[in-house]
């Protein structure tokens, strides 16, 4: 059986699917400048709570309405569906930015702009034009794409036919965003004329059948919404499918994308724990007795160590822009090398901001002292969510695909991990 995606209008008659625009529609952002103001006015909002979110488990309902309020959700989508069409750099360091603050909600739109990215690759004019529209009125876009124990997720969550049309059954896991979302992007498998093809299928989050459980209880990234999402017999409509393997047929840069914003939530991680190292160690940390020095501040040696994590951060922003460069310049021209040549940019800048949000969550605490392991200060989530996180895809795959690729002019492989 074969699927026809050539229906001009997605259908928004379902249940699930609302026609009644946002009351107050989110801002409109114009230009790269305009999102970097506005990512700044948000962190400056978000970071005084975040230790308590994280601690007490708060769900940031609150402040994702104002994240999306502020209009930067809408930011990759392009210029001529009415949004900014910001560059890949840009986006990198909204979420960098964002992530300082609170790691969690740096996170959490991270498959919303993969999902748009997507759509922006394999989907007709007719689906960007309304899921555009959608996210430019405030919609979110969440994910489900992996399952929990088994790599080989595309085999067990399958869009299937019926006389009632098609439906969706499964169960997903990692599912970050699918608690906040108004839509949630669920990689599907079909049989199509006898071989399996994958989809993304854009599926309404109340439509009857879908099952969003909170159950994310990870040590770290707590308030991201990471938890299950069932579906039983969910119908769906075939202008909701968006081809997804066939995108990875092809060079195309939803890979580099997607891990480019991994990149810049590692990043933002480090710079959050950096800035806490250094208000503490100014304000509160005691010199060590053989330093002979007053303030913990003129501990040469304590000098030195912040040295070192200042120029390694600034190394891991220089990648990171880097990267960014390569990416715009393979979505403007894709071809075999010049998306390998981004994913291997973007490779080495999470190779880098990996140790390095790692490392400064870890030395705050060398540098600052016992008294920063107070439970209430809530120092330890900035290591606790760079861990977690850091852990979505193995470091040591970065590594060994750059040097495969300048040892041996070895391509890296075209998937969301890379």
């Amino acid at each position: 059986m074969s699927l026809d995606l050539s229906v001009a209008t997605p259908d928004t008659t379902r249940p699930g699917v609302s026609n009644t625009p946002h009351p107050h529609g989110p801002d409109l952002i114009a230009d790269d400048a305009q999102a970097l103001t506005a990512a700044r006015r948000l962190a400056d909002e978000f970071a005084p709570d975040a230790a308590l979110r994280d601690r007490e488990r708060r769900l940031p309902w609150a402040e994702l309405d104002a994240f999306v309020a502020s209009g930067l959700w809408g930011i990759t989508v392009p210029r001529e569906f009415g949004g900014a069409g910001v560059r890949s750099g840009t986006l990198a360091e909204v979420t960098a930015t964002i992530s300082a603050a609170d790691g969690s909600l740096g996170q959490i739109p991270q498959n919303h702009f993969y999902a748009l990215e997507v759509l922006r690759v394999g989907g007709t004019v007719e689906q960007q034009r309304f899921f555009y529209a959608r996210v430019l009125a405030g919609d979110r876009l969440g994910n489900a794409l992996a399952e929990i124990g088994s790599r080989d997720f595309e085999r067990r969550t399958r869009l299937t036919r019926a006389a009632s049309g098609w439906h969706v059954d499964g169960r997903k896991f990692y599912c970050t965003g699918a608690l906040y979302a108004h839509w949630i992007p669920t990689l599907v498998v079909a049989d199509d004329a006898g071989r399996e093809v994958a989809y993304l299928a854009f599926i309404p989050r109340d439509t009857p059948g879908v099952t969003v459980t909170d159950d994310w209880d990870g040590f770290g990234q707590r308030v991201t919404g990471s938890g299950s999402v069932q579906f039983e017999h969910v119908r769906v409509e075939p202008e909701w499918l968006v081809p997804y393997q066939a995108s990875f047929e092809r060079p195309t840069t939803i890979g580099p994308l997607a891990q480019i914003i991994h990149a810049a939530i590692d990043l933002g991680q480090a710079r959050g724990a950096f800035a806490a190292a250094l208000q503490f160690v100014r304000e509160r940390s005691r010199p060590w007795v053989d330093a002979k020095v007053e303030r913990a501040a003129d501990d040469p040696l304590t000098v030195a160590q912040f040295g070192d994590l200042a120029v390694r951060l600034r190394a891991a922003e220089a990648l990171l822009r880097r990267a960014g460069r390569f990416v715009d310049a393979a979505q403007a021209q894709p071809n075999e090398r010049t998306v390998a040549e981004a994913s291997v940019a973007v490779a080495e800048a999470r190779a880098l901001t990996t140790t390095v949000s790692l490392d400064t969550g870890s030395r705050l605490f060398e540098l600052a002292g016992t008294a920063a392991t107070l439970d209430g200060l809530g120092l330890d989530r900035f290591w606790r969510n760079a861990r977690t996180h850091t852990l979505h895809d193995p470091v040591r795959w970065k590594y060994h695909a750059v040097g495969n690729f300048y040892l041996n002019d070895t391509l890296p492989p075209r998937h969301g991990a890379l």
